[in-house]
This record gives structure tokens, C-alpha cells and sequence, in this order.
């Protein structure tokens, strides 16, 4: 073998411990505490026993389980013994869930105990499952039988170490393969590079640890630095999230921009405090121990960005990532931001905009995004075609229309299946978004495609007042045609309770377009 050896769960726990950083908290929050020492102690006790109860090098381990010190010991105990940890949605009812670990060919599934039932239902259909472990039942048992325990496994950066599911928004759930090595290799970029995470710091974030953004910034970052992560079982809320806030202390936060615009609905005024009054200050919680906030999982509106650091006085860094590359690998830099982009490229990786030809664009013109990296996935399980058209050689297709700026950084366009094409001109949905946002009347939004009756393409916007507010559907119209081309303009506009999303938060676009249709008629 010529590749260095390498395990990833030993990378994130002995590595503290030997730096002597042992008694520094690694994990906390309402579900219990750990020290470096400790979480150490307990990820090699349970990968030993996971190996003597014959769990298998390489084979997949899935996890159903919140966000709670049991989760992270699972995951880098399943790595370290040579497995493959497979955490997935707690979100899926039994049917669904029992599709994952069917497709996974798991043995072993791990769940907490609020999700026995669910689990149990999926297992009806899993005949391959042969050992359900209950961290408040047989879990226990096996890092009891790992004492004392024994060696990691002897992987190396290629070996298999983590799947995660995509959310399935374009078709099935499909499992993004990783390396051990890419585990490191986000830290090194992102995390050190970026976020510039250091072992003061305690990260609190909104997405769970079974996202590719979630497990990088409540399990990755954290731990490969030597700093505190905060855990939370419960499902997030914006209430729920700004009492952790001020309970916990975090000093760095991640989330998606559905998130920090809830957060602005619930804490009053989201334009900013009352006068004279410091940043943090009034109702909804403070963010003062927040020395920087993270958003990704959809481009953040300028707006939005705008009105949370009003509030609250915390800047935010909006950033592009995907479950296929691990985490975030385009960003905008603290200090830095620029609103309205996705930021530059993050050391390590490289990014490049192609037509549809698959010819390089000018700066200024829209392109499909391209990037390629040393965290990028090996492929999609059992999902050769679907591979081929994603992993392009060393370059992965990520799936999203961008332009990048004379001054290097990316701005989104959309996905590219939700370009609108309006009198024969390409719109983006997020350009009218963001100028949608712009009226105090609008506090969330989502423009599609509608095919009129001669059937052609027209920008539609679906609009969910903000708290307090009604929408005059003349007025944003109107409000559109004067700061944006008047092609652009969304040609109606209708007010919806809520918009429909996905569980990362992400607005359901093809569902917005059946609910457009279903109004407006189908043409």
C-alpha cells in the first residue's frame, strides 16, 4: 500500500487528547457534556465493540438519531473501526426510511429512542437489518464489551469513511460516497482557511448533523480545531434556536437564509433595534457572544443580510456548498462580504463557468458551475449514470447557474432548471427575489415559471407577507418594474401562508410551480 494512513475519527479525538487538550469540552448542550478525554475514551470503547459484536470493516452503518453526544461518539466510532457511517434524515416516515437502508445494504442500524417506532416500521421492510442498537437499550452494552479497547482500524485517506444522502429534491435519494481524507481536507480549507476556526470558538448550528453542512460545522470544524460543539436534540426553531443562543454563548452560528429570515420574523423590528439601542439589543434573544454567522444551503438575499446585521450587528458569510463536495467550497471572507454573491473560491478548490456546449464563459455571463477538489465524493452508490453526468472527471457538476464578477466572486442565477426564459431572455428567480424582498411588505419569497396561454415562460412570484403586513400585488409589480428590467418583472403575483420546503430548509421550487399552475391554470 502506497497511501498514508489515515483515520479520520482519530484525526477528530486523539489528536486533542495527545495535544494534551484532553479536559477541554468537545460536546455540550442540554443532552450532556464531554471532554476531549472522554469522547476519546467512549468512540474507541463503542468502535470495539461494534467490531466484536461483528460489524464489519467497510460495511455500512445508518443512524437515525438527533443531535445529542451519542450521535458524534456513533459516527466516529463506526469510522474508526473501518465501517461507513450512513446518518440519515430523522424527517422520513417508516416507508421511506425503510427505501434508505434497504438501498444502503446496511446490517446495523442505530437510532435514539424517539425514533424506535419510525425505525422499527422501515425494518419491516429490511430484511438485511440483522442488529438494532437503542442508545437507551443494547448501546450501552456495546461500549461496556469494548473495554478495554483496542486499535483503529488501519484506513487510509481513500478508504471508505462517510455516505450521505442527497435530499432527493430532483428524484430518489441518492448516497454521495467519502473519503477519510475529506474529512480533513474541509477543515483544512474551510475550516481553518475561512472561518479561521479556532479552539475558543463554540459552534452552534441550525442544520442537524445528519447535512453535509451540519456535520461539518457541528463535528469537523470543531473537533479537528480543539473547540466546543453546542447540541441540540430538539428540532429546530427560531424560539427554540434563540434560547440556545443566549443559554450556550456560541461564537460562531450557521444556518440557511429560510433560518436567519424566521429569526427576523420572531425578534421584532427586522430592520434593526430601537434607537439607540446596542446591536443584540430588544426582543428575540442576543447574538453578542456571535463574533461571525454562516449561511449556505441557498444563495443569501442581500436583504436578508442586510436586515440581520442591522439587527443584531453580527455579519454573516454566505457561502456555496454541496452534500457531493462535502461542504462549503466558494465563500464569501469575514470582513469581506460582498451581498448578493456567493463569495470567492475557497483555497483548495477550483471553480470554472461553462455553456452549453461545455465551452468557458466571459466574466459578466451566465455559465454552469463547475468545481473541482480534493473533498469531492467518489461517486453516487449504485447510481452509475446519475455519477457520470455529476462527476465530470476531476470536476463535479454541481447543478447551479452562476456569473462571476470582474473582481472574482460568483453570483447565483438559480438552479439551472430554474432559469426562467421570459420573451425569449434568460431570468434569474433570485435577481426578482432579492428585489422583491427590498418591500416592507414581502417576508418571504419564491418567483418561478408559468406558462401562459400561449405557452411561454413568465416570471410568477409567490409572496408570504411579512408579520403584520398585507401585499397589493399591483404595488410589487410596479415596485419590480422600477428597479429591475421590465422583463424581469414577475407578470403576478400570489400570496401564499407558507412556502413549501424541503427538510435542509431549501424552497420546494417544483412545488411552487404546481401551486402557480394550480391558481393561475394549467395551460
Amino acid at each position: 500500500m502506497t497511501s498514508e494512513s489515515f483515520n479520520a475519527s482519530v484525526y477528530l479525538t486523539d489528536r486533542q487528547v495527545e495535544a494534551g487538550r484532553g479536559d477541554h469540552v468537545a460536546i455540550t448542550g442540554p443532552a450532556g457534556t464531554l471532554t476531549y478525554a472522554q469522547l476519546a475514551t467512549h468512540v474507541a470503547e463503542l468502535a470495539t465493540g461494534l467490531r466484536g459484536a461483528g460489524v464489519r470493516p467497510e460495511e455500512r452503518v445508518l443512524l437515525v438519531m438527533s443531535d445529542r453526544p451519542e450521535t458524534v461518539i456513533t459516527i466516529l466510532a463506526v469510522m474508526r473501526m473501518g465501517a461507513v457511517a450512513v446518518p440519515v434524515s430523522t424527517m422520513y416516515n417508516g416507508a421511506e426510511l425503510g427505501e434508505l437502508v434497504r438501498d444502503s445494504r446496511a446490517r446495523t442500524v442505530v437510532a435514539t429512542p424517539e425514533f424506535e417506532p419510525v425505525v422499527r416500521a422501515a425494518l419491516r421492510e429490511a430484511p438485511e437489518v440483522i442488529r438494532l442498537v437503542l442508545t437507551d437499550g443494547s448501546w450501552a452494552g456495546l461500549l461496556a464489551a469494548g473495554r478495554p479497547a483496542g486499535p483503529p482500524y488501519a484506513s487510509w485517506r481513500d478508504s471508505p469513511a462517510l455516505w450521505l444522502y442527497t435530499s432527493g429534491t430532483t428524484g430518489a435519494p441518492k448516497a454521495a460516497m467519502h473519503r477519510h481524507g475529506a474529512i480533513r481536507d474541509v477543515y483544512e480549507t474551510y475550516g481553518r482557511q475561512v472561518l479561521g476556526i479556532r479552539p475558543e470558538d463554540r459552534c452552534l448550528s441550525v442544520a442537524r448533523l445528519f447535512f453535509a453542512y451540519g456535520i461539518g460545522n457541528s463535528m469537523f470544524f470543531p473537533l479537528a480545531a480543539g473547540a466546543t460543539a453546542i447540541l441540540d436534540p430538539a428540532r429546530p426553531s427560531p424560539a427554540g434556536v434563540l434560547t440556545r443562543v443566549a443559554e450556550e454563548r456560541p461564537t460562531l452560528f450557521f444556518a440557511g437564509p429560510t433560518f436567519f429570515a424566521a429569526l427576523l420574523a420572531v425578534s421584532g423590528d427586522p430592520s434593526g433595534a430601537a434607537p439607540g439601542a446596542a446591536p443584540g439589543a430588544g426582543p428575540g434573544g442576543d447574538f453578542a457572544s456571535v463574533r461571525l454567522a454562516v449561511s449556505a444551503g441557498e444563495a443569501l438575499p442581500a436583504e436578508i443580510l442586510r436586515r440581520f446585521t442591522d439587527r443584531y450587528g453580527v455579519e454573516i458569510i454566505d457561502g456555496l456548498g454541496s452534500t457531493e463536495a462535502l461542504h462549503i467550497f466558494i465563500s464569501n471572507r469575514p470582513g469581506r462580504v460582498r451581498p448578493g454573491t456567493s463569495g470567492t473560491v475557497v483555497p483548495g478548490y477550483q471553480a470554472r463557468l461553462l455553456d452549453e456546449h461545455g465551452e468557458p464563459v466571459e466574466d459578466g455571463e451566465p455559465g454552469h458551475l463547475h468545481v473541482r477538489g480534493d473533498s469531492l465524493a467518489t461517486g453516487y452508490w449504485c447510481r452509475t449514470a446519475t455519477t457520470r453526468q455529476v462527476f465530470q472527471g476531476e470536476w463535479l457538476r454541481t447543478g447551479d447557474t452562476y456569473v462571476r464578477e470582474a473582481d472574482g466572486s460568483y453570483r447565483c442565477l438559480g438552479r439551472s432548471n430554474d432559469m426562467i426564459k421570459a420573451g425569449g431572455i434568460w431570468v434569474s428567480p433570485m435577481e426578482v427575489e432579492a428585489r422583491l424582498l427590498q418591500h416592507a411588505s414581502v417576508g418571504e419569497c419564491a418567483v418561478v415559471a408559468h406558462l401562459d396561454r400561449d405557452g411561454l415562460e413568465k416570471p410568477v412570484a409567490c409572496v408570504v407577507p411579512a408579520p403584520g403586513r398585507t401585499v397589493d400585488a399591483a404595488e410589487l409589480i410596479g415596485f419590480c418594474r422600477d428597479g429591475l428590467a421590465a422583463f424581469k418583472r414577475p407578470r403576478e403575483v400570489l400570496v401564499l401562508d407558507e412556502l413549501p420546503k424541503t427538510a435542509t430548509g431549501k424552497i420546494q421550487r417544483g412545488v411552487v410551480r404546481g401551486l402557480a399552475a394550480d391558481r393561475l391554470g394549467k395551460h
